[in-house]
Formats: structure tokens, C-alpha cells, sequence
């Protein structure tokens, strides 16, 4: 992959991880509690995915993403501890929600999540 074709894919990463977010909105009008965090995560996963992109960082899966961010942003700095284990907790959430028997989220805990969800989005979108 070119250097263009790089950015042209963490730019659609990015762009995917607006719309991801904006998604969450219909499902918690329809109180799909799993599903919303499922597709929270999905959006920080792709803010994540895009900013590794940028910096010419791969990764094959989901949680290798969430180390190589850990290893290349957060232990060097660049975001926040706080930013970083926000994205452990919430792929843990998504983990749980998807896999887990007999377990389903609440009201709560999905609008727990919006808010450092969309910092997290928006903090990488201003680092890109």
C-alpha cells in the first residue's frame, strides 16, 4: 500500500467511525442495549484502526489494535492513560456483550459510554 492509498483508507476509517457513532443513537431509541455498545466500540475500534493506519501501524485483529495502541500512543504518550483504558474497557464491554451468555446491557451502561466514546473519536480524529 502507497502512501496515498494509506491515507485515502484511515480517512474512510475515520469517516466510518462518525457514522458508526451517529448509529448508536437509533438503536438506543430502540433500547438495543448489546447491540449499541457493540456498535460503540466498532466506532472507537475504527477511530483506532484509522489513526494506526496513518502512522503506517497493521494489525490482523481486533485485539492486537488495542495493543499497538496502547504501545505506540499511549505508553509514548501521545494520548491520555485515561483515553487508553477507556478502549480496553470498552472492548471488554463489547467482548461481554457479544459472547457472554445470559447478559445484557441497560440503559446505563450504554450512556455511560457516549461521551469518552466521542472523545475518544474525536481526540484521533485531531491527531490524524
Amino acid at each position: 500500500m502507497n502512501d496515498q492509498e494509506r491515507l485515502e483508507l484511515a480517512a474512510y476509517r475515520l469517516s466510518k467511525a462518525f457514522s458508526t457513532y451517529d448509529e448508536v443513537a437509533l438503536l438506543t431509541e430502540n433500547k438495543l442495549w448489546n447491540t449499541a455498545v457493540n456498535r460503540l466500540y466498532h466506532a472507537c475500534y475504527y477511530a483506532v484502526s484509522a489513526l494506526l493506519i496513518s502512522k503506517n501501524i497493521t494489525s490482523k485483529t481486533h485485539n492486537g489494535t488495542r495493543q499497538l495502541f496502547g504501545l505506540h500512543f499511549v505508553k509514548t504518550g501521545i494520548i491520555s492513560i485515561e483515553t487508553g483504558k477507556f478502549f480496553s474497557y470498552i472492548f471488554d464491554k463489547r467482548q461481554t456483550g457479544d459472547y457472554d451468555d445470559f447478559y445484557d446491557f441497560d440503559k446505563e451502561d450504554v450512556l455511560e459510554l457516549f461521551e469518552p466514546a466521542n472523545e475518544l473519536i474525536l481526540i484521533i480524529s485531531k491527531l490524524i
